[in-house]
Parts: C-alpha cells; sequence; structure tokens
C-alpha cells in the first residue's frame, strides 16, 4: 500500500532511508564504546562514571568469552522466560507495526489518510513509553508494569475484535489500536531491557540477550502470515492471536517475577546467615559467580 502511494507521487525511495543514513554517520563520531574512551568527559568525568558502573553492575569489567558461561545460560530457566516474554510480544509488536496502514485502511479511509491515521497511536504510544519506563526505573520493578501493559493491550485487541463493522463503526477500532499501541510498546520496551540490566557476567548476559531476540522474533515470523488481505476488514484471525499472545505473555512474566523473588529471597537468607560476605565485584572470584552472587539483587 505505501509502495503504491510513493510511486504515484513520484517519490524515490532511496529518499525514505536518507535520515538513518545521516545519523548513523554522525552518530559514528558521537557515540563511544566504553566509558574510559569518550573524548568530550574530562578524566575526573569518566572515572565517576567508571565508578558508579562499576557499583552498579559488571558493565566495565574485563571479562573474557567463556563457553561455561553460555552453557550456563542455557541451562538458567530465567533466561528462557525472558526470551518467552519477549516472543510472546513480538507477534504483536510486529503484527501492529506492519499493517496498522492496512487495518486503518479497511475501516474505510484512503491509503494516505490511513497513513497518516497511523500518527497519533504511535504519537502516544512513545510519549508513554517513556513515561512507563521513567516510572519503571523510579520503583525498580518490571513485571508489574508490564503486565500492567500487557493488559490494556489485551484491552485493545478485544475491542478490534468485538467490533463487528469497523467500516460502519471506524471510530471504535481505531480506539482499539490506541489501546493496541499503548500497551505494546511499553511492554516491549521493559522485557528487552530486562535481561540486560539482570543478567551477570558480560558472556551470560551476552548469550541472555541473543537468545531473547531470536527465539522472540520467530513470534514475528508467525505474525507476518496471519493478517491476509481476505481476512480484512476485522482481521480475526490475526487479532485473535495477537489476543491469545498477549494473555501469554501475562503467565509468562507472571511465572518469571515468582521465580526472580524466590531467588531474592534465597540470597537475603544466605545474607543472613554470613553477614560478611564481600561485594559482587570485590575479588575476581566475586566477579566469576556473576548473578549467581548473595549480593546480586534481581529487578522483579
Amino acid at each position: 500500500m505505501l509502495a503504491d502511494m510513493l510511486v504515484g507521487d513520484g517519490f524515490s525511495f532511496w529518499k525514505e532511508g536518507l535520515l538513518t543514513i545521516v545519523i548513523a554517520i554522525v552518530a559514528y563520531w558521537f557515540i563511544s564504546n566504553y566509558p574510559g574512551t569518550v573524548s568530550w568527559l574530562s578524566k575526573e568525568e569518566r572515572a565517576f562514571v567508571q565508578a558508579r558502573l562499576k557499583a552498579d553492575s559488571d558493565a566495565t569489567n574485563d571479562e573474557k568469552f567463556s563457553w561455561a558461561e553460555v552453557r550456563v545460560a542455557a541451562k538458567d530457566i530465567k533466561i528462557w522466560l525472558y526470551a518467552l516474554a519477549f516472543h510472546t510480544m513480538s507477534l504483536p509488536l510486529y503484527t501492529l507495526s506492519l499493517f496498522l496502514p492496512t487495518i486503518i485502511r479497511d475501516m474505510g479511509y484512503s491509503s494516505a489518510q490511513s497513513q497518516l491515521l497511523t500518527i497519533p497511536p504511535y504519537a502516544v504510544a512513545t510519549i508513554f513509553t517513556i513515561f512507563w519506563a521513567i516510572l519503571s526505573e523510579r520503583y525498580a520493578r518490571r513485571a508489574l508494569f508490564i503486565l500492567t501493559t500487557s493488559t490494556v493491550a489485551i484491552i485493545g485487541y478485544i475491542i478490534l475484535l468485538a467490533n463487528t463493522d469497523p467500516k460502519a463503526r471506524p471510530g471504535v477500532s481505531y480506539v482499539g489500536t490506541f489501546f493496541a499501541a499503548i500497551g505494546i510498546y511499553p511492554s516491549v520496551a521493559l522485557i528487552l531491557c530486562w535481561p540486560a540490566i539482570n543478567v551477570s557476567g558480560q558472556t551470560k548476559r551476552a548469550t541472555a540477550n541473543a537468545m531473547q531476540i531470536s527465539i522472540g522474533n520467530l513470534g514475528a515470523v508467525l505474525g507476518t502470515q496471519l493478517y491476509r488481505a481476505n481476512s480484512g476488514p476485522r482481521y480475526v484471525l490475526g487479532h485473535s492471536f495477537a489476543l491469545g499472545y498477549s494473555c501469554l505473555n501475562l503467565v509468562v512474566v507472571g511465572a518469571l517475577l515468582v521465580v526472580l523473588k524466590k531467588e531474592n529471597k534465597e540470597k537475603e537468607r544466605i545474607l543472613l546467615e554470613k553477614p560478611d560476605t564481600r561485594g559482587f565485584h570485590d575479588t575476581v572470584e566475586d566477579l566469576a559467580m556473576g548473578d549467581r552472587h548473595p549480593r546480586w539483587k534481581f529487578q522483579a
């Protein structure tokens, strides 16, 4: 639909990606690999940033790659739950991103109008994602916020499915797209950062992130086959799968919450018995324990 619209207006496709290319070139000169190599910070500021990172995580440690840690990650149930949490949100995420213009067009709008009408749901979702991320970080909670916005997404798909005639009542379905977007995007943002802040050390965290993305994106592979042209304007099959996956997300995130709380409680028990336990970055042996260290607390 977008391709036909752009070609009809004599639009060159290279212009679509021009801004991305320009930003990528500029970003190369402004993004540094490590705090210690940032040229626009003073020596004291670089030392301060590194000290904060060291106290908060293992990001500044010089850890070598280890296949043993890859196997540790593969055996950790939490890593699989992080991956499934993204998997259950990736289907709604990608189907909404890819098919929202088509869904809106089939409510009775033109191609140009449907493209413009995708802006408000995304704009509201963007603002809410930033707001939700700030709140989540302030309270150091992840699961509760994900469960809340995933529920909002569920409400959105229920609205979309309940409207039996989107062309006669386009406003109802349009409201449903707002709920879906506001629910999906904040949930995905928090899910993707969850293993990044909870998993230690570096090899295990890299493995966890890779597993999350690769397993998660399988949901997108399925989702792209669900919104067929002949199933519009209601798209019952696609919306039903998105609704079901969003409900499964509640189950997965709820299970992960239980596991994380249980492990945090066990760490607290160990510290009560051994209050003189060293910090997680005090020695090489402590660092090697990663997130298994008693003083490493998971954000649940």
